[in-house]
């Protein structure tokens, strides 16, 4: 039999199945359905060319839809620069890694001498659309390996023209109505004004990894809007929005943003895809409805215990809680409620918050952290507190809500520096009492000389050291390691290396986990730690680090938990929802000869 007639056959035996033509047909009616709510879909491979070409400049991509929203290629700055030879150009690059479907890379720049990007054709019918019944905004994108904060921060993937002043909008006069943009931390940001309100509102997400395909979706119900980066919604739903305002005269921008009615920030990396509907669609009709990471994390849900000998302890260490601060307040009270009620069970002997407590100088993130603060205050939880970079503000809000005011009452709170952002503390945990010195990093140098004097007069107290800014991961050969930072070098020279009691370092600020042993003057070993889980799923998925210290088995076991994933639904779990990370450089042990080290006289 020939493949011919082995086609047809097969086609047959299908049709002859019961239930199959029905569920085929199903199938093209629910593809009909989706594609009747599509507005715009452009995809950006040599098959959807409707005249010209990328080296003359005249390229006009076709709306794959067939409603008329075609783009056409704009190039600016000098028409002969060299670089518009390179600056875009076809790739066979995409998604799936499939060479018959194309995307378009930019190499744009700022400040470059040329650039282009696309808009939409003059008299397209998307430059009215004001989408008050809802819409799904989706893109398959990618940045550029060469990812360049300086040159690259705040590109635009997709920009409606205008500003807000030009609807008489009271406040965000030179706002763009509406953008998908990337900000300098490789963030994205959908921001819009709606027909409802008289200021724009913003969705985000996660910081996204340079030279990785993703999948966005952006929705709105026709009530709230949400931000999807391959299936995972970092910060929830927005307040209530409806539909995008629309300037007459003004069409869409892609690879290109705004500002003041100005060509701002274009485009670099790879389009392959973008596709607007009128409507909320479902997750199941999205273009990639199963998009993943590539870099997903390690973890697990098993029944890991966090103290495997009545007779240890634990020290606690919370990450930058600044992203629950102003988006995720539910996963900070998860966090704090936690540890209210399981300190005493797991013999947590203090709790250590690394800084960037809030986002932004904003009462209502001040609020929020001080309301889940009050859950270790009624339960007489000892907890102490760093400032983080995004801490501080005109009239020291932080002190307001965490100065030595707030811990004068605190048996184990013992002093401030003179800045007052600095403290030390002792606790009584197994056979000693440990120091813990808080070091600020804004007031490093003011309170240096106090910082000296406390672990001088504490020589015969093991010490922890926690400030904001210490270490950082730096990739050498493939692999990450962790690195001094300016302050943090300074804190090593002065405070560290030749006070032998000082075993452990712990901060935050920098994006990424990492760990190192440091031998100091004495030639001891100094463990430093950077915990910051900011910039990846949710701002940190409720994950936080302890530290269970076994004086017997002369061990040191560091792991990393998150109570409110563990809290979390089964609907509402996605595939990096682990209330446990495994990876070497969350969960891990060290020998530790507590008697050899702490012997310091």
């Amino acid at each position: 039999m020939g493949i011919k007639n082995t086609i047809i056959s097969l086609s047959l035996v299908c049709m002859m199945v019961p239930g199959f033509a029905a569920s085929a047909e199903a199938k093209g009616s629910a593809d009909q359905k989706v594609n009747d709510r599509i507005v715009a879909d452009w995809k950006f491979s040599k098959e959807y060319v409707k005249s010209g070409s990328l080296q003359v400049g005249n390229l006009v991509i076709e709306d794959a839809s067939q409603n008329g929203n075609d783009l056409e290629l704009v190039t600016v700055g000098d028409p002969s620069s060299e670089e518009l030879e390179t600056i875009m150009k076809w790739s066979e690059e995409d998604y799936d890694n499939l060479a018959d479907v194309a995307s378009i890379q930019f190499d744009n720049y700022k400040n470059a001498p040329a650039g282009r990007y696309f808009k939409t054709a003059e008299d397209a019918p998307i430059n009215t659309e004001t989408f008050d019944n809802g819409f799904t905004v989706e893109a398959i994108f990618k940045m550029p390996d060469h990812f360049n904060s300086r040159l690259h921060s705040w590109m635009g993937i997709l920009t409606r023209q205008g500003q807000a002043a030009d609807l008489n909008k009271v406040e965000g006069e030179k706002e763009i109505l509406s953008t998908l943009s990337v900000s300098s931390d490789r963030e994205i940001q959908w921001t819009s004004h709606p027909s409802n309100l008289n200021y724009n509102v913003t969705n985000w997400s996660r910081s996204l990894h340079a030279g990785e395909w993703y999948h966005l979706a952006v929705v709105n119900d026709g009530e709230t809007t949400t931000l999807t980066v391959n299936g995972v919604s970092d910060y929830g739903e927005s307040e209530e929005v409806i539909g995008m305002a629309a300037i007459e005269g003004k069409g869409w921008n892609i690879g290109a943003s705004e500002w003041g009615n100005e060509l701002d920030a274009l485009f670099a990396g790879n389009l392959q895809q973008i596709r607007i509907a009128d409507e909320a669609l479902s997750k199941k009709e999205w273009l990639v409805p199963d998009a993943r990471d590539n870099q997903a994390i390690e973890g697990n849900n098993d029944k890991i215990p966090f103290l495997t000998d009545k007779d240890n302890y634990n020290f606690l260490f919370v990450p930058d809680t600044q992203k629950y601060s102003n988006h995720n307040p539910e996963i900070l009270n998860s966090q704090l409620n936690w540890i209210a009620k399981n300190t005493k069970k797991n013999n947590i002997v203090m709790n250590a918050f690394v800084g960037d407590i809030v986002d932004s100088n904003s009462e209502v993130q001040w609020n929020r952290s001080l309301e889940a603060i009050s859950y270790l205050d009624k339960k007489e939880i000892p907890y102490i507190m760093a400032a983080g970079n995004h801490d501080y503000a005109s009239g020291d809000p932080f002190l307001t809500h965490y100065g030595p005011e707030r811990f004068a009452d605190k048996e184990y709170y013992l002093g401030s520096s003179p800045s007052g952002y600095g403290s030390f503390s002792v606790v009584e945990a197994g056979s000693y009492e440990y120091l813990f010195l808080i070091v600020d990093m804004k007031n490093l140098q003011m309170d240096l000389e106090w910082s000296k004097n406390v672990l001088d007069q504490h020589k015969d107290k093991p010490t922890i050291i926690v400030s904001h800014d210490i270490i950082y991961p730096l990739v050498e050969n493939n692999q990450t390691v962790a690195a001094q930072s300016a302050n943090g070098q300074l804190i090593w020279d002065e405070l560290v290396n030749k006070h032998n009691q000082v075993f452990m370092t712990v901060n935050g600020h920098y994006f990424g986990i990492t760990h190192q042993v440091q031998q100091n003057a004495a030639g001891n070993d100094v463990i430093q730690m950077l915990v910051n889980y900011q910039n990846v799923y949710r701002g940190g998925n409720g994950w936080l680090r302890l530290v269970e210290f076994d004086e017997e088995k002369e061990k040191l076991f560091f792991r990393t938990y998150s109570p409110f994933v563990e809290e979390m639904k089964k609907k509402d779990a996605t595939y990096v929802d682990f209330k446990n990370l495994t990876d070497s450089s969350n969960h891990f042990e060290m020998d530790f000869d507590f008697e050899k080290r702490f012997t310091l006289n």
